[in-house]
């Protein structure tokens, strides 16, 4: 069960069982195969499963647990806990909440607490702002709701990440402040006031959000002896991976714990620290090698070949302080840089010639990943479209892109409009002209149109605004064919049959019922499209969190719309207006074999796996490097290792974007196992022309090199 382990895997391995260990390293040294080893040979020598704790600080980082602990020939028994720090703590918060609820101050103790997920916690949010923003609070901040909401939230979370009281963080970004715009602090007490109101609500309501169930957990639950006493007698033996991936408030709670494990293994990786924005502090994960019997170092990485390791050197120097030195000739073999494409659509050409290029040679198109700062849609459509044209295809991952974007959830929720009229007003022209391109196999645009334009009346009731296929004159009908009429009028059949059932379903059932008896189904173009067959997934959940988490607040009105409607009705309502799914984290899932990976490069360097090829595209954009926007939050000043008081300035921001971009390259590299592929446009899709940082560093990097004799290609 235990695969072949290099030297320094089977010396820690050596190691007692009872014994608290810190290994750290660099990506790709192995670390992660000596975790899931140890926990395996911890249920090789008869320890229970069920008394192993592994805490990952984001369900990716888990899988390989999954993986190894799903091995059949393991002893029959319990099964480990993998879990977050999160999920951990709503388990006991739950489990001992008589005991919490009274002390911390909520209003109905004698009641049990609603958790919530990021969508609901945002539609909650949104109607406590709403009251703010028709007073112009927020005059002065041009963003979506959406990005308004999520930042507030953001506050509440780093506040509690960091162990403050929630309510001095517009104190805390006020005196970081020295912009121009005098305002600006105003706007940090405005966006304090929703917080401070939505805690109080959530204090009301028997509400917990993320932030709120961290506190309550670190504050209340963690010093009760009840609570201690349970996590001894539950959990002996701990591994804690990806540990400078947490916020230090959990690392506060593991230095405290770690005395009571027998054995315990937590794991660093060097120079990593990704998830910064959410509040990761790889500082503070360092000091839980004091708790530890012995530290143990992974110094070698396994995936990177000696070039591309001179090449992450080299980039580093060029990124941190631009030198003039000569670099060795030999670390050509471990990139190309491609900067004659002068327009976007060029460079995205080249691109992915190259990748077919090497699909030839022999590389897996599953070892290859193309990545960008972000992935907008314009981009994905058209490296989906590029490759495609070459015969290969991809798979995408982007964990934050919103629900509501995505063309398979408009299709879903205009029929569910269709078969519902009390949800109000009629789907508009464009969603229906979609919904019927994307349900119906075959049907084109131009065919789609035109049957909208024949059988769509907005004005009637529900599924009743679509007009049978068989009123349609007969020459229409030929042009539309008969094949995709009859798709049409089946489709068209069941949902007048929803519409006039006296059960309304739940939305969630709802569309259930819609994917598995029409939608998937053949004739249908939902029939084996695994990509359509996840969102659905991924929409049927958020609507189910939704409602389970939201009902309370929806109660039906006496001879008014039943519940389920309300509940649809407002979900849709919230999804429009880019409320609730805005930030839908998708279920981490094995990349399909035979696909190119397609991602944004922080997602690809929080799925912790190699690539033999990485292609790095818009390579001249300030994507690369720059902050993003954050006006009514801050990443660094909302952390610990920020000095109260201290100013906020451009030398700050300068020296934290480069520090920034010379993480991020150096993950990737240690991630890259043959060589990296670099491509820039002279202009951008804006039309601009690119310079960022990352462009300028290799250009150094170029004019630090012999002159090319050959070998690569620049």
């Amino acid at each position: 069960m235990i695969e072949q382990l290099t030297s320094a895997q089977a010396e820690l391995l050596a190691q007692p069982l009872q014994r608290r260990l810190f290994l750290s390293g660099p990506a790709g040294s192995g670390k992660t195969t000596a975790g899931t080893a140890r926990a395996l040979q911890w249920i090789q020598a008869g320890i229970p499963a069920e008394e192993i704790l592994i805490l990952v600080p984001q369900r990716s980082l888990a899988l390989p647990y999954y993986e190894a602990l799903r091995d059949p020939a393991l002893p029959p028994g319990g099964v480990s806990d993998i879990l977050t720090f999160g999920g951990l703590g709503q388990r006991l918060i739950a489990l001992f909440w008589p005991l919490i609820a009274e002390e911390a101050g909520f209003q109905h103790p004698d009641r049990p607490p609603s958790f919530l997920t990021l969508e609901t916690a945002q539609y909650v949010l949104s109607g406590i702002m709403e009251p703010l923003i028709d007073e112009d609070y927020f005059i002065a901040v041009n963003m979506d709701p959406n990005r308004l909401l999520s930042q507030v939230i953001d506050n509440l979370n780093k506040a509690a990440a960091i162990g403050i009281d929630h309510r001095t963080v517009a104190e805390c970004l006020s005196a970081a402040w020295v912009g121009k715009q005098a305002d600006q602090p105003l706007v940090y007490q405005h966006a304090q006031e929703g917080a401070n109101a939505f805690r109080a609500y959530c204090y009301a309501e028997n509400l917990l959000d993320f932030s709120l169930q961290l506190e309550l957990f670190t504050n209340h639950a963690w010093h009760l002896p009840a609570v201690r006493e349970w996590l001894r007698s539950q959990y002996r033996y701990l591994i804690y991976d990806n540990i400078e991936e947490d916020v230090p408030a959990v690392h506060d709670r593991v230095l405290e714990w770690l005395p009571d494990f027998d054995g315990a293994l937590c794991i660093l990786d060097d120079d990593a620290g990704y998830r910064l924005f959410l509040g990761a502090d790889p500082e503070s994960a360092l000091r839980l090698a004091a708790e530890a019997d012995a530290e143990i170092a992974f110094p070698q990485s396994l995936v990177t070949p000696p070039v591309v390791a001179e090449l992450d050197d080299a980039l580093q120097v060029c990124i941190r302080q631009p030198g003039r030195g000569a670099l060795p000739d030999g670390l050509r073999d471990g990139f190309e840089l491609e900067t004659s494409a002068r327009f976007h659509p060029e460079m995205i050409q080249h691109a992915c010639l190259r990748a077919r290029q090497l699909v030839e040679k022999g590389v897996p198109p599953e070892e290859i990943v193309m990545l960008a700062p972000f992935l907008s849609d314009s981009l994905r459509f058209s490296l989906e479209r590029e490759l495609r044209a070459h015969g290969l295809e991809s798979y995408t991952t982007r964990p934050s892109r919103s629900l509501g974007d995505e063309p398979v959830t408009r299709c879903l929720l205009a029929l569910a409009r269709l078969a519902n009229p009390a949800w109000g007003d009629a789907p508009a022209e464009a969603d229906v002209t979609q919904a019927l391109v994307l349900a119906i196999d075959g049907f084109d645009l131009v065919r789609a149109s035109l049957l909208r334009r024949i059988i769509y009346r907005p004005q009637r009731e529900g599924a009743e605004r679509l007009a049978s296929f068989s009123e349609i004159q007969p020459d229409m009908q030929e042009r539309i064919s008969y094949q995709a009429g009859q798709r049409y009028e089946d489709l068209r059949g069941w949902l007048l049959f929803e519409q006039q059932s006296h059960d309304h379903p739940d939305l969630d059932v709802f569309l259930s019922r819609l994917f598995g008896e029409v939608l998937s189904q053949p004739g249908f173009a939902f029939h084996r499209d695994l990509e359509a067959a996840a969102v659905t997934a991924r929409l049927i959940e958020s609507v189910q969190k939704f409602r389970r988490g939201m009902a309370f607040l929806l109660e039906p009105e006496p001879l008014g719309p039943s519940l389920a409607d309300r509940v649809g009705a407002e979900y849709v309502r919230m999804l429009e207006q880019g409320v609730i799914a805005a930030q839908y984290l998708q279920t981490w899932e094995p990349q399909p074999a035979g696909t190119i990976l397609l991602a944004p490069a922080h997602t690809f360097l929080m799925s912790n796996r190699p690539a033999r090829c990485q292609f790095w595209l818009d390579a001249g954009s300030s994507g690369w490097w720059q902050r993003l926007d954050q006006p009514l939050t801050h990443p660094v000043v909302l952390s610990r290792r920020w000095e109260p008081g201290r100013k906020w300035t451009d030398v700050e921001e300068v020296a934290f974007n480069t520090a920034q971009l010379a993480r991020l390259t150096r993950g990737l590299l240690r991630r890259c196992a043959e060589k990296v592929f670099i491509y820039t446009a002279e202009i951008d899709q804006s039309g601009y022309e690119n310079s960022g940082l990352l462009l300028q560093a290799l250009q150094n990097l170029l004019l630090r090199l012999p002159p090319e004799t050959g070998a690569g290609r620049v």
